[in-house]
């Protein structure tokens, strides 16, 4: 069966389509036909006023447009739209859900942060593998960011908070690169998330960290080296967390015209990824110091919550 899955967040929309098959083992895969991504910035001034704009809904409306298009043209059979925490926190969100609805002909789903966890986990565990391991995910978007506790037999406990890479931007970085007390802001919200978090998610049990979603690829291909985005070069690469550290404060001295020249960097994450990276190297440091320092590196995996939303068609 040819599936479609949407993902929409604060920062991209993204589509996959993608034929689903059953494995020897019983388990269900996937066969890439369609990966598509746009930055449409849909949560842009949404942590402020509470609203979505109406330019940053024309522009996903126009790449939800194109998406359809495609949808069409490679015979997708089922359908599945996810929006996440921009749309969450909108007070204006029906014209969000009544226009996609029109273009695409399906009712997207705003789901909650506890279903983004469940649905971020089980894209990621399908490309790192699902082992014994008490695995810690953690998917760090635009809006919030999920951390998700879970070994082979599923979820154990999750908690989805409000930091993320347009989110700490928003509220904290007004220059490129931060200067020192805009960084120990965006610090200190972190810290704060992760005490909220640990409430529900006992990160000292933790055997294995996993990262999804554009600030921790983008991280991972500056720590590579990439002259160009690569995901099959960046997906399931384990790096040490000082290694991730280094990249990551690499990222927030450079200028805004100096992230732009590296040719991995996408132009939608220019102003955002130095916010995105603060809050990736403090959340990885935090909780090698939890594990006391049993987990040591960081595995970057290019499959997240837009796979675990098309996995979820086969049920």
């Amino acid at each position: 069966m040819r599936v479609g899955a949407i993902d929409c967040g604060t920062n991209s929309i993204r589509l996959l389509i993608a034929d689903m098959e059953e494995g020897a083992d019983g388990a269900v895969h996937l066969s890439e036909v369609v990966r598509r991504m746009k930055i449409v910035r849909l949560g842009k001034g949404v942590d402020a006023t509470g609203w979505l704009a109406k330019e940053s809904l024309e522009r996903t409306f126009e790449a939800a447009r194109e998406y359809a298009g495609l949808l069409k043209e490679h015979g997708a059979q089922k359908v599945r739209f996810v929006a996440t925490s921009a749309t969450r926190d909108a007070g204006n969100r029906h014209i969000f859900t009544n226009g996609i609805q029109e273009i695409l002909g399906v009712e997207p789903e705003i789901i909650s942060g506890t279903e983004e966890a469940a649905l971020s986990f089980a894209g990621a565990l399908s490309s790192v593998g699902n082992t014994e391991q008490m695995t810690l995910v953690i998917d760090l978007g635009g809006g919030s960011t999920e951390f998700v506790l879970g070994d082979k037999d599923g979820v154990v406990a999750s908690q989805s908070v409000n930091i993320g890479c347009v989110r700490m931007t928003e509220r904290h970085v007004s220059s490129n690169p931060p200067s020192v007390d805009q960084i120990a802001r965006v610090i200190a919200d972190t810290d704060r998330a992760i005490g909220g978090a640990s409430a529900e998610v006992d990160f000292s049990v933790a055997e294995r960290l996993v990262g999804v979603a554009g600030t921790v690829t983008t991280v991972t291909a500056h720590a590579l080296g990439l002259d160009s985005y690569d995901p099959q070069a960046i997906d399931r690469t384990e790096l040490s967390i000082k290694d991730i550290s280094k990249a990551a404060a690499d990222l927030v001295a450079m200028t805004t015209e100096e992230r732009a020249e590296l040719g991995f960097m996408h132009e939608g994450r220019v102003d955002v990824i130095g916010a995105g990276s603060i809050v990736w190297a403090r959340i990885i440091e935090r909780i090698s110091k939890m594990t006391e320092g049993r987990v040591s590196t960081a595995i970057a995996s290019e499959k997240d919550i837009l796979d675990g939303i098309a996995l979820s068609l086969a049920r």
